[in-house]
């Protein structure tokens, strides 16, 4: 097959770790940086170039697309689909995963067990947040956050009123969540690859309460109970995704889902764990464009 990667560098690790597996399985691979891509319509038929270069005789489309540029990937990837090209991240799942709100509202509609939440309006209602969440420590987030940037521990009502208040002059919704103080710091991702667990980490804080990587938290490989992967299966499900990251906490009433990544990086789950997440995701290609096939027949 020959197989296109949306991404902005092709040295980037995820990138550059499924080129590596699906050249190993066979694949002519090809990175398309979708922020360089222009889309026409001409005639009535659709088309992509990147620059001046017209892109064409592609089977098939693995999406990386950073949270900073939701809108343009999201448009590229409807490009594709007008263009019948098979794609492993379709564009309503990143929709629906990019929107933490829309993601809660569906995660209460199956049943999927997540923090007290409160998605805040113009209007902040202090009163309404302690009802809801009970007395701080308050976790606030704003939607478009990612790799824990946009996340605050605020200890008191008056802290998170101050802080709530500022994100809401820069024009940022709000999300306000419980703190699971029982989780310790630390958290569990769950790789899900077409309806399969294919690795899982405990990843904890060094320091302060966010336990990504990124930000120097350390991982060791877990196993999962069979309540975590439930959740974690059925989250990844109602998000209608191929490939996610999802992120659970441990609480006393059992694990809650975080977030469910659409586009969730590679380098640490490899590299803390036994897993061959980039193989998974190739062989996962594979099978979507056999049955894409055989849909289109």
């Amino acid at each position: 097959m020959n197989i296109a990667i949306l991404s902005r560098d092709s040295n980037i690790y995820s990138t550059h770790r499924l080129i590596q597996e699906g050249r190993q399985l066979g694949h002519n691979m090809y990175v398309i940086d979708h922020v360089q891509c222009n889309l026409v319509v001409k005639n009535g038929r659709t088309e992509i170039y990147q620059e001046d270069f017209k892109i064409k005789n592609i089977d098939l489309v693995i999406p990386r697309i950073g949270a900073n540029v939701t809108d343009i990937g999201l448009s590229v990837i409807r490009h594709f689909e007008s263009m019948k090209v098979p794609v492993l991240l379709s564009s309503k799942a990143l929709s629906d995963s990019r929107d933490k709100v829309k993601s809660l509202q569906l995660f209460a509609q199956n049943k999927i067990p997540t923090p007290n939440s409160v998605a805040v309006g113009k209007t902040l209602q202090i009163k309404l947040l302690q009802q809801v969440l009970g007395k701080p420590p308050w976790i606030l987030k704003i939607p478009e956050g990612t790799q824990g940037i946009g996340v605050v521990l605020s200890e008191s009502s008056r802290s998170a009123e101050s802080t709530i208040e500022a994100f809401l002059k820069l024009g940022s919704r709000v999300i306000v969540q419980e703190y699971i103080e029982e989780s310790k710091a630390s958290d569990i991702r769950v790789f899900v690859v077409n309806n399969q667990i294919v690795g899982a980490m405990k990843r904890t804080a060094e320091q302060g309460f966010r336990s990504n990587l990124h930000r120097g938290a350390t991982g060791i490989e877990i196993t999962l109970t069979d309540q975590e992967k439930e959740v974690a299966l059925k989250a990844v499900k109602t998000m209608g995704l191929n490939v996610a990251g999802v992120d659970l906490l441990q609480s006393r009433k059992g694990a809650l889902v975080m977030e469910v990544n659409s586009s969730p990086g590679l380098e640490g789950i490899e590299q803390n764990t036994t897993a061959n997440i980039a193989k998974e995701i190739i062989i996962a290609a594979e099978k979507y464009y056999e049955q894409f096939k055989i849909r289109k027949t």
